[in-house]
């Protein structure tokens, strides 16, 4: 695959918004002893700093939310009614508890649908996303036209007062003429 590049931190520690936005078109992938699975990311939730009540960090500084508060580019995964695991990467500064949900990839729609797809759980919580660890996001030069990325309240957060209305889910607009793929040089349809 020509052009493909890892993520690193240095791409994560940005503003969680701008983050969300751009990760959109890259790839995740999972590898588990000779098995390599990847998919492109085409839904994602904003959790940004201790005021976002939608966020787990809303309520401080606790085991779970530890790595929230830590350095940019690692894995948050928990479970949720205690039978699905979310997959989050943590953005921006350390001591500034913000990370985005991996909602959707390719033919993959929904949090703990992806987390089962990709055979994750809490064992990669609090691990870098790196090769090395396992699971990380590819840059494989898909370019998301700006106009294809919309925006939408974050789902299931109705507790969250005012910040439920935050339009901070982003998610590639399914049609085809959204994507480029420019090391490729075609159209991919989504």
């Amino acid at each position: 695959m020509p052009n493909v590049r890892t993520l690193n931190n240095a791409f994560f520690n940005r503003p969680t918004l701008r983050v969300a936005q751009e990760i959109l078109g890259k790839f995740l992938v999972c590898k588990k002893g000779s098995t390599i699975i990847s998919a492109m990311i085409t839904e994602v939730e904003a959790y940004v700093g201790p005021e976002d009540r939608a966020s787990h960090a809303s309520r401080g500084r606790t085991p779970r939310t530890e790595v929230m508060f830590g350095k940019p580019g690692y894995w948050y995964v928990y479970l949720i009614y205690g039978m699905h695991y979310c997959l989050n990467v943590v953005t921006e500064r350390e001591n500034y508890p913000a990370a985005i949900l991996i909602r959707g990839v390719e033919n993959v729609s929904g949090p703990g649908r992806v987390a089962k797809y990709f055979g994750i759980d809490k064992s990669f919580n609090a691990k870098r996303a790196t090769r090395a660890n396992g699971l990380w996001v590819e840059d494989r030069g898909v370019i998301v036209k700006p106009f294809s990325i919309k925006r939408g309240k974050r789902i299931g957060v109705d507790y969250a007062g005012k910040w439920r209305d935050r339009k901070w889910r982003f998610y590639i607009e399914k049609n085809k003429n959204c994507l480029i793929a420019e090391t490729m040089g075609r159209v991919v349809n989504n």
